[in-house]
Formats: C-alpha cells, structure tokens, sequence
C-alpha cells in the first residue's frame, strides 16, 4: 500500500515538528519550547486550562498566552507548580520547560497586566 502525497508531506511536518520541539527543550528559549510543546501536542490553550484546572491548578487563558508569547514567565512557586503539571499534560520530560528558565527576572520583567496571571491553588488565590 502506498501513501498519498498529503500523508508523506503531513508525516514529514511531524518529523520536523519533533526534532524542532527536541532542538527547543534542549537550548530555548522558554516561550519558544512552550510553544512548539502546545503545538506538537495538538491542544488548544483552552483545553490545557481545563486539563489544569482537574489537577488544582487554575490559570487564566491570558497567562497561558503570555508563557507562550514570551511577554512573562512563570517564577512565582504557585506558577512553577503549574508549569510542572503543564509538562506532564504536554507529554514532555520533566523539568524540560522548567529548566529554560534560569534565574529569576526581577519585579518588572514578571506579568504586569492588573488581573492578569491570577492562579488559585487549593482555593488560594495569588499572582504568578
């Protein structure tokens, strides 16, 4: 049986899209790596809150698209445990995202937007 033209070439985007996500949890950056981890996994933003949200994490759609768009990160511990849980749901190896991290950023490099990157853990409810 041979493929159709359509199969290979979807086939061959996978391929790439693996060895890019591979390239990415290897040397970054982290918005990057989160991106193509979303991308491979093939779930909306959307859905990964809800996946979130059954584990006790809840996050707001905005924070998830500010991870990924690289205009913050998470560095608070509440976030941090929301990235570990957001690994498992995207099928990547631990600590794979939350290495890319590095140091803290400081104050004015974290969400700033008021209302903005809100988690409640536990019925607790912080900034990330």
């Amino acid at each position: 049986m041979t493929m159709t033209g359509q199969r290979t070439h979807t086939i061959d985007r996978g391929v790439a899209e693996g060895r890019e996500l591979r390239r990415l949890l290897e040397s970054g950056p982290f918005a990057d790596a989160l991106r193509a981890a979303i991308r491979a996994r093939g779930l909306g933003l959307d859905r990964i809150r809800y996946r979130l949200r059954g584990r006790g994490c809840s996050i707001s759609l905005a924070t998830l698209s500010h991870w990924q768009s690289g205009r913050c990160r998470p560095e608070r511990p509440e976030s941090l445990l929301v990235l570990k849980n957001l690994e498992e749901i995207l099928g990547v190896p631990p600590e794979s995202l939350s290495r890319l991290l590095g140091p803290p950023r400081g104050r004015a490099a974290r969400c700033t937007v008021p209302g903005e990157g809100l988690v409640m853990q536990r019925g607790r409810e912080t900034g990330t």
